[in-house]
């Protein structure tokens, strides 16, 4: 099997078992638990506080160890945390179920973190854009199906079954990861320095590249404005748009449609355009996609609102593919790892922030301010594209040397 071939079915697999655990989790709590509003908030704590509390150690360790033996542990951490799961449902523990969750996303960190620093060590240069539409298209196609999957067997099943898909595709993409060849680890100051002077070492690069720290500027604003967005969701829906929940559900589902034809389009717009029309786009289609939502109680509110969800699925990810890119092209091998953490924290520790800006603007002033906040943190987003070198981008950068 060739190398980046193991890489895309490992990445098929993971994000299945993170999806389906992702999903699976609030049914568990809520069916056979019992849980209320309360301990379910708690239990989905745990999984979304991974990303923020792991990423900066996680990266670290990528660029002091072997990648191929982090993208082992990685998926033997979520193998596990389904296990434990079943384990807690049966056992109507609540506590470890929590820790499972926490375990589970630990997993995806390690192993999402791990693959993308060594996507440019198995493939040319030219071949990066590709490659990480490639990855990103089976992130995308398993996040539309997995929610489906997962209710689907806690209907006919139990929702604990969701757990059992998620440890076989743990497994299948374990699999995949050993079939990888053996390679040494990175060398840098970073195996000489401390722990904590090698993570430092990584944000002051992000911080002083000014194409990192674009791009870095960039998510923050677009993902605060995009968790915004989630928090006031369903009660714009099921309020001034006046949906159903199953009409609210398949407005929402066009966001997944715009996420799999941004990866499909992703690699041919590479080829044809140059990169700052993609970093300018992705972020300025996701202000259109707000008037969107601005406009759609005042008429055709579900297929504003599906448009709106489509847009903000379908360029970001041509962005996504794109800074993605650029940031492994940039960056020394060596470096990838806590680069990479860097942005990552950053980009999850705003989105809480934004969650709760949304729903206490939209408490106190409204739906129709939220939305404007939302729009303008959308176009400070864009902004931030428009007056960084990323505006000036026209052919990719050379790859950084080691």
């Amino acid at each position: 099997m060739k190398p980046f071939t193991a890489l895309l079915g490992a990445a098929a697999g993971t994000h299945a078992a993170d999806q389906l655990a992702l999903a699976t989790l609030p049914l568990t709590a809520t069916l056979v638990l019992g849980a209320g509003p309360d301990v379910l908030g708690l239990l989905v704590a745990c999984q979304s506080a991974a990303w923020l509390l792991i990423s900066l150690p996680a990266g670290a360790w990528i660029d002091r160890a072997p990648r191929r033996t982090l993208l082992i542990v990685g998926l033997g951490l979520g193998l596990t945390a389904s296990i434990v799961a079943v384990i807690a449902a049966a056992a109507d523990l609540s506590l470890l179920l929590g820790v499972a969750a926490f375990v589970g996303a630990a997993g995806t960190v390690v192993y999402a973190l791990t693959s993308v620093s060594l996507l440019p060590s198995l493939v040319p240069s030219s071949d990066l854009p590709r490659s990480n539409a490639r990855l990103e298209l089976a992130r995308a196609i398993v996040s539309l199906a997995a929610p489906f999957v997962a209710g689907l067997l806690a209907q006919l099943l139990s929702p604990t079954w969701g757990y059992g898909l998620a440890a076989l595709g743990a497994a299948l993409a374990l699999a995949c990861i050993l079939a990888l060849p053996k390679a040494p680890a990175p060398q840098s100051e970073s195996d000489r320095a401390s722990f904590v002077a090698a993570i430092e070492a990584g944000a002051r690069f992000v911080v002083r590249h000014q194409l990192l720290r674009g791009i870095s500027l960039c998510a923050i604003f677009w993902n605060f404005a995009f968790f915004a967005l989630l928090a006031i969701w369903a009660p714009l829906a099921l309020g001034p748009l006046g949906l159903d929940p199953a009409g609210m559900g398949l407005a929402q589902s066009a966001y997944g449609a715009g996420l799999i034809l941004g990866a499909v389009a992703a690699p041919i717009a590479a080829r044809r355009l140059p990169p700052l029309a993609i970093l300018i786009f992705g972020p300025a289609i996701s202000v259109i996609a707000a008037c969107s939502f601005l406009a759609a109680p005042a008429g055709h509110g579900f297929a504003l609102a599906a448009a709106g969800h489509f847009l903000v699925g379908f360029g970001p990810m041509m962005w996504l593919i794109c800074q993605t890119t650029v940031r492994q092209l940039v960056t020394p091998a060596p470096l990838l790892g806590r680069v990479n953490a860097t942005v990552q924290t950053a980009i999850y520790g705003v989105r809480p922030l934004g969650a709760l800006a949304g729903g206490l603007v939209a408490a106190q002033a409204g739906w129709q301010t939220a939305l404007l906040l939302i729009a303008v943190s959308f176009l400070l987003s864009t902004l931030v594209i428009l007056l960084s070198p990323l505006a000036r981008l026209r052919t990719l950068p050379q790859a950084a040397c080691a």
